[in-house]
């Protein structure tokens, strides 16, 4: 039997909230599915305690759903930064802007 490291482990997966409020149009081309997806901790959001940022590069796509991100807010908050990956898992340039992108979130198994 041979070692293999453990997979991630899925956490959440959701549409992109604010899609249309930020830049994702400019990027929906590069965009793959499978693509990182960089957070970003926005604790001064105004609009949400529990911000987090979604960016494809420079380029801000929106934002994890206010539904989504009570607790991956607090392992951020904590220094977890490296805890989960963000990965493209479909898109639709057809659907609504709010539902053209849906990403997954997993927890990296330790030593990913």
């Amino acid at each position: 039997m041979k070692n293999r490291k453990p997979a991630n482990l899925h956490y959440i997966n959701c549409h992109i909230a604010g899609f249309s409020h930020w830049e994702g149009c400019l990027v929906m081309e590069d965009l793959k599915i499978g693509s990182t997806i960089d957070m970003e901790r926005e604790s001064n959001n105004p609009h949400d305690n529990n911000a987090i940022a979604l960016y494809y590069g420079d380029t801000k796509l929106g934002y994890i759903p206010a539904s989504h991100n009570e607790e991956i807010a607090k392992f951020l908050d904590l220094g977890h930064n490296d805890l989960f990956e963000v990965r493209v898992q479909s898109k639709n340039p057809d659907a609504h802007p709010e539902y053209q992108v849906r990403i997954v979130v997993f927890i990296k198994a330790k030593g990913q």
